[in-house]
């Protein structure tokens, strides 16, 4: 299961189970096993590098998991809760970027002070006259 550029999961470390599903669907539901549920054991993958094992601890963990039920076949929601844990992951492993400092422009400058004596002269207005 392709996670990221570069990153790459092997289906058999996601351990996939099913269950009932909750909610309407009659007799349907009452007797079909459709929700399932698939589990990564992100503290125990050989295949993330210790850097995007630790990134991804941070964020979502040592386990990852993610739940479908949404659909009345169990092959639907193994897909769905696959995907669901393959966004998951992604978000987990994404690198944020690093912020470049930038200074403020002339002009904004001169709007945060012209802003800044409206909102003084106001106040000002609204103080009692000296006497």
């Amino acid at each position: 299961m392709q996670v990221a550029p570069g990153v790459a999961i092997p289906l058999r470390e996601v351990q996939l189970r099913a269950s009932r599903s909750s909610g309407p669907g009659g007799q349907h539901a009452n007797v079909t096993a459709s929700r399932v549920e698939a589990v990564f054991d992100v503290a125990g993958s050989p295949s993330l590098s210790e850097e995007q094992r630790r990134r991804a601890m941070a964020k979502v963990g040592p386990r990852l998991t993610a739940i479908a039920q949404d659909a009345r076949s169990q092959a639907r929601n193994r897909e769905l809760a696959l995907e669901r844990l393959r966004d998951r992951l992604a978000a987990a492993l994404a690198v944020p970027r690093k912020r470049r400092a930038t200074r403020p422009t002339r002009a904004s400058r001169q709007r945060r002070a012209e802003a800044k004596r409206r909102r003084a002269q106001t106040k000002a207005l609204r103080r009692r006259p000296p006497e």
